[in-house]
């Protein structure tokens, strides 16, 4: 069994769109794009380092396929990994039947993403990573087919802007498994599942009388 591991990066609010730089992704009029680059730093590099030495493939939305096809086949020969993501395994979602990868070592999930991407869990081989992909985290996030979250909150706003979680994702208990504090204030957490929503109560065993009443007037 393959895991589906989540590494995404996020703004204080959840946003995660455009985090390498102004023309990344400016639909919607969102126009902070490049908003990651003040923040980062060592700490946050070495567990990006730590992610990316363990074996995996990439799984990939079509919008942040096309953002990583234009740059990192062209990236210098010594770079740390321009050359690891053209060697893995590139899976990408894609509602267009006509599209064609032109990155190699790529192919796209076909009409049905969930059930591809479920036959891959199912399957042999290293752990599928994702990077970015708004959009399509949310339908990994909605069929509960996410394992692992390394998530890294940049201790900025963005007010607008797509987000890490829609509406719709799955309820699901986690464990936090680490979490440490970059020099520049970034909190980098890895959450693991663990099993479902549990619920308490802080309420008195008998309810107040005004408890009741507030109770019968909620819409």
């Amino acid at each position: 069994m393959r895991k589906l591991i989540v590494s995404a990066f996020i703004s204080l609010d959840g946003v995660m769109q455009a985090p390498g730089g102004p023309q990344e992704d400016p639909i919607g009029g969102f126009r902070f794009g490049g908003w990651v680059a003040p923040y980062f730093d060592e700490t946050a590099g070495s567990v990006i380092d730590e992610l990316f030495a363990r074996p995996f493939d990439l799984l990939l939305g079509r919008k942040t396929y096309d953002i990583f096809a234009a740059h990192w086949p062209y990236a210098d020969a010594n770079d740390p990994i321009g050359p690891l993501f053209d060697r893995v395994t590139k899976y990408v979602a894609t509602r267009n039947p006509a599209f064609r990868t032109a990155w190699q070592n790529c192919q796209t999930l076909g009409a049905d993403a969930v059930a591809a991407v479920k036959a891959l869990k199912g399957g042999d081989g290293p752990d599928l990573l994702t990077q970015g992909s708004p959009d399509f985290l949310r339908t990994l996030f909605e069929n509960d087919l996410v394992d692992e979250i390394n998530v890294f909150v940049f201790p900025v706003i963005l007010g607008k802007g797509k987000r890490l979680f829609g509406d719709a994702s799955f309820p699901r208990a986690l464990t936090l498994e680490s979490s440490r504090t970059s020099q520049n204030g970034i909190v980098i957490s890895r959450y693991v599942r663990a099993g479902d929503v549990a619920t308490g109560s802080f309420e008195f065993d008998t309810p107040t009388d005004a408890e009741l009443e507030r109770r019968r007037n909620l819409t």
